[in-house]
């Protein structure tokens, strides 16, 4: 067998595995005495300037996309993801309420809020910091987004419907957190009370109010 046969053969196995190869299982595929070696070095050389790369890893040998070409090759997808029951109920009252805080947040449900549901939210686009509170500790306030309007289909909080309409349809229980969940409302919504100006939010100064966590 030629040093070509060896080049090619060697790019077929490697093409064709499904995980990177170590320099013994190649050689089981070649004849007694081929410098393994030196075949994967010609063969890398080849590859040097092309779209995809012969590379070694930990002691394996595998095909891998060009390290320039990897940002242009990236694939973005969609994932739906189910909102929880808990960050559905969290986003109502913050809509209805707000601005509103975390522990206000927490005496509407009448339980702890975990962290990480602010987050999921907050990345999803559908709420913001609405400045923070004018009394002591001066917590972070929460407020919806326009991401919040658009994905609602609401032309502004106004058109959200009213606690009588929610409880008439049925999606707002009995509970003694809906009871204070409508107290707070007016129909259906509170004056804004912020700064004139909003601060700019920091997030590693505030993790009481904002930090990663899960549902």
């Amino acid at each position: 067998m030629s040093e070509v046969e060896h080049l090619r053969l060697l790019e077929a196995l490697l093409f064709a595995s499904a995980a990177p190869l170590d320099e013994r299982a190649l050689a089981d595929k070649l004849p007694a005495g081929t410098d393994v070696g030196a075949v994967l070095s010609t063969l890398q050389g080849q590859y040097a300037a092309r779209g995809v790369n012969l590379v070694r890893r930990d002691g394996k040998w595998a095909f891998r996309t060009a390290d320039d070409l990897a940002g242009q090759l990236a694939v973005e997808q969609v994932q739906n993801r189910r909102l929880s029951r808990a960050a559905i109920e969290v986003l109502a009252i913050i809509a209805y309420n707000q601005p509103i805080t975390r522990a206000e947040i927490e005496e509407v449900r009448g339980v702890a809020l975990s962290k990480g549901t602010l987050d999921l939210l907050f990345e999803a686009g559908w709420i913001r910091p609405r400045g923070r509170r004018r009394s002591p500790g001066k917590p972070l306030q929460w407020g919806t987004s326009d991401g919040f309007l658009d994905q609602f289909g609401l032309e502004s909080l106004e058109d959200l419907p009213s606690l009588k309409e929610l409880k008439a349809a049925g999606l707002l229980d009995a509970r003694p957190a809906a009871d204070a969940y409508g107290n707070r409302a007016v129909d259906g919504l509170v004056p804004v009370d912020v700064d004139e100006e909003e601060p700019q939010l920091d997030l590693a100064a505030d993790d009481d109010e904002f930090s990663a966590g899960t549902e």
